[in-house]
């Protein structure tokens, strides 16, 4: 199952029909078509393209893509609180693209220590991968997958946003400041990734 995010809407590639707002049995490449159409042009929220191969769909979906890969991480300290950065008047958490031979444990670090300012993180597991398609300036369609880890820091802190790259704020945030404040001003990938991060920690 792939859940892919089309400007904040949900697209679900599944090999069984799920119980959401729209589904489209898959029958070929114009079933995709068909199913962006929608989520990119009507006021279809959700949506779910469903078919046997669920290998074949999601080949046949990348192929209508440039896909570009990214890393980042769900930063906790020794006090519970995660890290997130501010950008484009939005929360987000720490990532960035991967640079050509990279891993994308090395990726994921290096990002947040260059976006954060932090030093020394470390390394614990990895959570997921998100998947959210976006359209450049020159009108080319992209697939993002970022690959998310855990991480731990417990260092001296040396926050300080990376301005060059549009983040104005580095903040640890608690439970609840996640709830009343990051939640409502951030991504759906975002709160997807910080979810699974909570359940696997219960």
């Amino acid at each position: 199952m792939y859940k892919v995010f089309v400007n904040e809407k949900k697209l679900l590639l599944s090999k069984h029909p799920e119980e959401l707002e729209k589904k489209l049995r898959y029958e070929s490449y114009m079933t995709l078509e068909i199913a962006l159409d929608l989520l990119e042009n009507t006021s279809v929220k959700e949506l779910n393209v469903f078919g046997e191969n669920i290998d074949e769909i999601w080949q046949e979906f990348q192929k209508m893509f440039r896909i570009i890969e990214a890393a980042g991480g769900v930063v906790n300290n020794p006090e519970g609180k995660i890290l997130f950065i501010r950008r484009l008047g939005k929360w987000d958490l720490p990532k960035g693209k991967m640079e050509k031979g990279e891993s994308r444990e090395e990726s994921a670090v290096r990002e947040i220590e260059e976006e954060t300012g932090l030093k020394d993180v470390e390394l614990v597991q990895f959570i997921n991968t998100t998947y959210h398609i976006y359209i450049e300036r020159n009108g080319e369609k992209i697939l993002k997958c970022t690959h998310w880890f855990e991480m731990n820091f417990n260092g001296e802190d040396t926050s300080k946003p990376q301005i060059e790259e549009g983040i104005t704020e580095v903040a640890w945030k608690t439970i609840p400041q996640i709830e009343s404040e990051v939640f409502p001003s951030t991504f759906q990938n975002i709160k997807l990734i910080v979810k699974e991060f909570w359940d696997s920690e219960k």
